[in-house]
């Protein structure tokens, strides 16, 4: 009876592709059984109490002070009566079976799917927010279900995914949810994988370094101005963040949307591609994807190809062993390339994998270690 429930459940969330289209019906589905009121609404970790009931949220770095019956910036953490509390504890507004190339991630077990969820609600807004629909509002505002920790475990293993992603929004909001659903799903075999724009606080992101198995940093652009104009952040915590993650040991990959007139001068590309390599190590992989106008950003045209081939020519002679480009489906620079003896170890077309060649972590054909989690 179980089995056939979790089928069911994630029959209807991945036979839609828009993620506005699941929710509703899922939740529709899922109205005559049994939960407990309001299973989503927990007190939040990474706050500490002020006077006059007020708190400040220590999970990012924008630490914002909120008054009694107010929310952080997030729109997902609410200030009741002196509690920080989470509403979005388990409240997935979409569930999905993805290619794991999707996320991007080519070296973390290439050719798997990972179940992948999200919930509403985002800590920065970025003009060009692919997800805008559930990242720029307030949970309520989108239809949901709730669902336990143990309960996506057991969905991604019955469906014989080996790996969870938080993703589409910014998980670090439902930080909780993360930390609960990777300890479980460590213990029953299943990897868990972070979708993040790594605007996140030193303390959650070591709890969560603890539990997930990859990240996935979408670095906005190497440029200050940039961050506090187009995505309402700032751009130090995220270099902080990324060091953080590789000092944890944790496989990262990043990604890079580049977008015109925007983020894609070459002077700061270049910049960008030497602090990665004197900071990050020569094995982090780049993707550099194409832009496509979204939310408030459509009044500029897709990025040129020649533009990605620039950036990943860039990140080549600045030393870094693996650059992509993304949002391409057929470019050879969708190949992962042996740095040693050049050959092609990984064959992609858009999220599908043509050939590989990479046995046991090496390359098959002149046997040098390649980075990532393989197996």
């Amino acid at each position: 009876m179980e089995n056939s429930r979790r089928k069911f459940i994630f029959q209807l969330g991945t036979c839609f592709a828009g993620l506005t289209a699941t929710p509703a019906i899922l939740k529709k589905t899922l109205a005559n059984l049994p939960e407990p009121k309001e299973p989503y609404i927990r007190e939040a970790h990474y706050y500490k109490k002020l006077d006059n009931k007020k708190v400040q949220c220590l999970l990012c770095p924008k630490q914002c002070v909120v008054s009694s019956n107010k929310r952080g910036y997030c729109e997902v953490r609410e200030n009741q009566n002196g509690i920080y509390k989470t509403l979005v504890y388990g409240r997935l507004c979409t569930i999905h079976q993805d290619p794991i190339e999707k996320k991007p991630l080519f070296h973390f077990l290439p050719g798997t799917t990972a179940v992948s969820v999200a919930t509403a609600g985002c800590n920065v807004e970025c003009k060009f927010c692919q997800n805008w629909n559930i990242a720029q509002v307030r949970p309520e505002e989108i239809s949901f279900s709730y669902v336990n920790p143990e309960e996506l475990v057991n969905i991604t293993k019955f469906h014989k995914s080996p790996t969870i992603a938080y993703t589409y929004n910014e998980p670090t909001i439902f930080t909780e949810y993360i930390y609960d659903t990777a300890s479980v799903g460590k213990e029953k075999g299943i990897r868990n994988i972070m979708i993040s724009n790594g605007y996140i606080k030193r303390e959650p992101m070591s709890d969560l370094c603890n539990v997930l198995d990859a990240i996935k940093i979408d670095f906005k652009a190497f440029s200050e101005k940039f961050y506090r104009e187009i995505v309402t952040g700032t751009m130090k915590p995220v270099l902080d963040t990324m060091v953080f993650i590789k000092e944890q040991g944790k496989w990262l990959e990043i990604v890079n949307l580049v977008i015109p007139t925007h983020n894609d001068d070459k002077n700061q590309i270049k910049e960008m591609c030497k602090w990665i390599k004197q900071n990050l190590g020569p094995d982090v992989p780049v993707h550099f994807t194409r832009f496509h106008p979204q939310y408030l950003m459509k009044n500029l045209p897709p990025t040129p190809v020649k533009t990605l081939e620039m950036a990943y020519n860039i990140a080549g002679d600045a030393g870094i062993n693996f650059a992509y480009v993304g949002n391409v489906p057929g470019h050879p620079a969708e190949n992962t390339i042996c740095p040693s003896c050049g050959k092609i170890l990984i064959e992609r077309t858009g999220y599908f994998i043509r050939s590989n060649n990479i046995l046991n972590s090496k390359c098959r054909f002149c046997q040098i270690s390649i980075p990532g989690v393989w197996s």
